[in-house]
This record gives C-alpha cells, structure tokens and sequence, in this order.
C-alpha cells in the first residue's frame, strides 16, 4: 500500500511539471537576465559564416588561440566586443543563428545573426562570395521571433522582444569591401557624401524595421577609424604606418550623420532607446597613446604576412606574434582580445567619451 501510495504522489508531481506556464510567468523566467540580440559583422561574428560558403571564414587555428573553445569562427585570438559584454552582465556568450544547435531553449537568452564581410548594403561583400547582409540578418530575427512565440506564447514572447538589448556593428565592410574596392560601383556612382547619406538612411530605415517589431533599446556602435587597420596601411601603401587620412575621413563624416540620425530616431519612435557607442574615438585614442592602454604595436597585425601584417589574413599555419595582448589589431581587420575587453567595459560602464546618452549597463536598468 505503502509503495502505491508513493507511486501516485510520484504521478501527481510529474503531471504539475507538465502543466505548461502561463505566458506571464515564462516571460519572467526568461526576462530575469538580459536577453541580447546582435548584428553586425566580422567584429562580432561568433561563426555564422562556418555554415556558408564565403572565404570569410576563421574556423580554424591560429585564430582562436586564447579562447578557451578554440577556433570557433570568431575573427580574433580570443573574445569578441560582444562575448567581453556578455561576460560583464553574467550571461553565456550569445550563440550564432546558423548553428544547428541555436534552437529550442538555446535562443532564449538570445541570437547573434553576425556575419563576416555583410554590410549595410546587400551588395557589400560580393568579393568575399557569402555574407549576411543587415536585411537578411533581420529577417532571421523575424524567424527567431516565431521560435519565440511558439515556446513562450505571443504576450510573453512581445514582452522579452521589448526588453532585449540590440546590438549593432554594421557600416565597415560598406567602405572597406563596398565603397573602397578597386573599380567599385558605387564610388564609381556616388561621391563620398552621397554614399555616407545612402548608408545612414538604409540603416535607419533597418532600425525603424526591427523597432516596428518590437525593438525598444539599441545600442549602435560606430565604425572604427579604418584608415588605421594594417589592411589599408598596406594597400595604401604608408610610407611611416600612419593612418590614411582620407579613410577616416569618411568613416568620420559616416558616424556624425548617424549620431544625427539616433537623435532623429529618438525623437520619432516612442518608448525607444538608442545608445552611441564611439568605437573609432576609443580606437584612435589606442593609436595615439598606445602606452597608455598597455600597448606597444598599433600599426602591424599580430597575425598575417605582407606590409604592416595588412596583405593577408591570418590562416592555418601562420606564426602569430607571442606578446599578443600588447597588440591593438589581431590580423589585417580586427582587434585582439586585449583590445575587445578593454572596448567592452568601456562601452558597458564608460561614460560620455565611450558611449552616450548612457552606457550598456544603464541600458539594461531603464524601464
């Protein structure tokens, strides 16, 4: 009798377990961290591009050497700006939507839809062969918004949606695989202030897209100062390692328009919170004043071969520099690790020469 007893208390608990929660309470279990959505580029591309076909890829050593999964797809020896944020805030790094596994209970904390050589434009990255571009990456959001739904329920899948932190790196590869490519269709049809006003108002148009479904707090960081990566300083050929005036140039006409532009938006979508986050001062403060930041090169790649470590990316079988953390740039494009957490924590807790009107981690406490 005894043992029949137990047996229908065992029964009675597993049934209650089954009993799915309202929306309101599932919204809360996953609403009690901060839940990240991000897009953008190579500097925050976890491995979306192992799973197409590009020459964009970085799954495979060196890259990776100071992450403790190894060679994941991410453009860096270690973390990127993105992972260094998660750390901050406590949360696991945000998995890529391409992989298999970024299904189920995996997309709860969130998605990262970032992919090497994508841009503002759809036809940015062309001379890379696959890449996400911004368009495409919203509408893989729009795919994990269903998957949302169909586990949470509508009310309680609309209620994390407003509470997510969106995160957007776009507007590098616009430039450096668009504009600035030899024989390019668009310097060849806009001038430089034409292609910035192009660039601003097709990324306002994708802000103003994912805010119509249901984004409230954006976080938008600038481009870094281009004319700095050892990518351009050895097409350009620099004669002393000095950054290409004309680049950051346009790269700083580009980010004044989008300041302007977030204060516009601000203004015109309700309940919205944009933030800047000013990669390419933080960036060029690191050029100036290396000693300052720890740093000893900032104008050669730790990984890669050619003038300035700038002629090709880092791949398998290449020797990388063993001093790594005293490096402002990994390979010809991104930054090392070092750098990425020194970037993240001032974008997370930095102020006003970091990151404005306030900083991530203020994101994550407003309303």
């Amino acid at each position: 009798m005894e043992n029949r007893i137990l047996c229908l208390v065992n029964a009675a608990l597993m049934m209650i377990m089954l009993v799915p929660l309202s929306d309101s309470a599932q919204a809360q279990n996953v609403s009690s961290t901060p839940v990240f959505f991000v897009f953008g580029d190579s500097l925050v591309d976890p491995g979306n591009n192992n799973y197409i076909t590009t020459l964009a890829k970085a799954n495979f050593p060196p890259n990776g050497i100071d992450f403790p999964l190894g060679a994941t797809g991410r453009f860096c020896n270690g973390r990127t700006v993105a992972d260094v944020i998660s750390q901050k805030v406590g949360v696991p790094y945000v998995p890529a939507y391409l992989n298999p596994n970024t299904q189920g209970f995996a997309i709860l904390g969130g998605v990262n839809y970032a992919s090497a050589a994508g841009g503002i434009l759809d036809a940015t990255g062309a001379n890379y062969g696959g890449r996400i571009s911004m368009n495409r990456q919203i509408q893989q959001f729009q795919n994990t918004q269903q998957q949302f739904i169909q586990q949470l329920g509508s009310q309680a899948a609309n209620q994390v949606f407003a509470k997510a932190l969106y995160f957007f790196v776009m507007g590098s590869n616009d430039y450096i695989n668009n504009y600035l490519q030899p024989r390019s269709r668009s310097s060849a049809s806009y001038n430089p202030k034409a292609f910035e006003a192009l660039l601003v108002r097709e990324y306002s148009q994708q802000l103003v897209r994912l805010y119509n479904l249901g984004a409230r707090k954006f976080g938008v960081f600038n481009v870094g100062p281009l004319g700095c990566i050892p990518s351009q300083l050895n097409t350009r050929r620099s004669p002393d390692g000095k950054c290409i005036k004309f680049i950051n140039e346009y790269v700083k006409g580009f980010n004044a328009a989008l300041n302007n532009e977030l204060s516009a938006l601000r203004v015109r979508l309700p309940n919205a919170t944009f933030i800047y986050g000013k990669a390419y001062d933080l960036v060029v403060a690191r050029v100036n004043f290396p000693a300052k930041f720890g740093l000893t090169v900032v104008n050669e790649g730790c990984c890669g071969i050619g003038r300035y470590k700038g002629a090709v990316a880092c791949v398998s079988g290449f020797q990388p520099c063993a001093n790594r953390e005293e490096y402002l740039f990994w390979d010809p494009f991104h930054p090392t690790d070092a750098v990425n957490e020194q970037l993240g924590n001032a974008f997370y807790s930095g102020g006003s020469s970091a990151i404005i009107p306030m900083n991530i981690k203020q994101l994550i406490a407003a309303p």
